[in-house]
C-alpha cells in the first residue's frame, strides 16, 4: 500500500463511519459543552480509532489473498496499537471525568489524597503503555526507553491540552506528521500513520464547523500515533529535541493558557482560526 493509497483509506473509511455510527454518536453519554456553551457529540475520536482499526483489519485480509504485504510489520503494529489503546484511555475521560481536577498537577495532587481521577488514569495508564511501546522499539536501553516513552506520553498528551478550541488539535497534528510522512516515505511506518493522518483529516471539516467534537479519545490518539511514529522513524538527537521541547511545553501549560498565547500571537492566531465558522 503506498503512502497516498493509505491517506485516501483512512478518510474514506472515516467518512463512511461518520455516516453510519450517527446513531452512537448521537447518544446524549456523549454530548459536552464546547468553549462556547453549546452542547455538542464528543469522543468522536471513536471514529478515528474505528477507522484505523477497519483498514487495518482490511489490509490483513487482502494480505492473506495475495494483495499487499500478507506479514504484519512490527512498525504498523505498534502505530496500531498506540491509536487503540490511548484512544480507550482518552474514552475513559470523555465518558467519566469531570472538570473539577485540571491539568497534571490536579490530578497528581488529587491521586496523593487517596482520589485517582479518570485524568491520573489516562496519565498514568499512557506513560505504561508508553514505556512497552519504547521498549518495544529500542530494546534493552533503559535510558533512551525512558527518553521515548515520555516522547510517546506527552504527544498524547499535548494532543489533548491542544484540543480547548475547533479543529486545534488535528490543525498542528497534521502540520507535525509532514515532515513524518515524507521522512518514512512508504515504509511501514509511514504507511500506518498516513491511515491515522488520512482520518484526522476527514474529521477536520465536523470539527471546524462545531459539528462534534474530537475529545480525548481522538487526540490521545493522535498524538500518540505521531509520537510513535517519531520514536520509529527519528534519530536519536531529533528525538531528545523533540522530547524537550514537548516536556517544556507540558510545563508551560500548568502555568498559562495556550488559548492566550495563541490569541496574542498573530501568526498562531490566524492558523488557529482559519476554517473555523464565523457564529455571532
Amino acid at each position: 500500500m503506498t503512502t497516498l493509497a493509505a491517506l485516501v483509506a483512512g478518510a474514506a473509511t472515516t467518512i463512511l463511519l461518520l455516516r453510519t455510527m450517527g446513531a452512537v454518536l448521537a447518544n446524549p453519554v456523549l454530548e459536552r459543552e464546547n468553549y462556547r456553551g453549546h452542547r455538542l457529540p464528543t469522543a468522536v475520536g471513536l471514529v478515528l480509532v474505528t477507522a484505523v482499526v477497519a483498514v487495518d483489519g482490511g489490509r490483513a485480509v487482502l494480505g492473506l489473498v495475495g494483495v499487499g504485504d500478507a506479514a504484519t510489520a512490527p512498525s504498523r503494529l505498534l502505530v496500531l496499537t498506540a491509536v487503540v489503546a490511548f484512544g480507550l484511555l482518552g474514552l475513559l475521560d470523555d465518558l467519566l471525568g469531570d472538570a473539577h481536577d485540571r491539568g497534571l498537577a490536579g490530578h497528581v495532587r488529587a491521586a496523593l489524597r487517596g482520589r485517582v481521577t479518570t485524568g491520573f488514569v489516562k496519565l498514568g495508564g499512557g506513560a505504561a503503555v508508553a514505556l512497552v511501546l519504547a521498549g518495544t522499539i529500542v530494546g534493552d536501553r533503559p535510558g533512551r526507553v525512558l527518553l521515548d516513552g515520555a516522547l510517546v506520553a506527552l504527544a498524547a498528551n499535548l494532543g489533548n491540552l491542544l484540543d480547548r478550541a475547533p479543529g486545534r488539535t488535528t490543525k498542528w497534528a497534521l502540520v507535525a506528521a509532514v515532515p513524518l510522512l515524507w521522512s518514512a516515505g512508504t515504509d511501514a511506518t509511514g504507511v500506518a500513520l498516513a491511515v491515522v493522518v488520512g482520518s484526522a483529516a476527514a474529521l477536520l471539516w465536523g470539527d471546524l464547523r462545531e459539528r462534534f467534537m474530537l475529545g480525548d479519545t481522538g487526540a490521545n490518539a493522535l498524538g500518540a500515533a505521531l509520537g510513535t511514529a517519531t520514536v520509529l522513524e527519528a534519530p536519536e538527537a531529533a528525538r531528545d529535541v523533540v522530547v524537550a521541547c514537548l516536556l517544556a511545553l507540558t510545563l508551560l501549560s500548568e502555568v498559562v493558557s495556550f488559548s492566550r498565547i495563541i490569541d496574542a500571537v498573530p501568526p498562531l492566531r490566524w492558523f488557529d482560526r482559519l476554517g473555523r465558522e464565523v457564529r455571532r
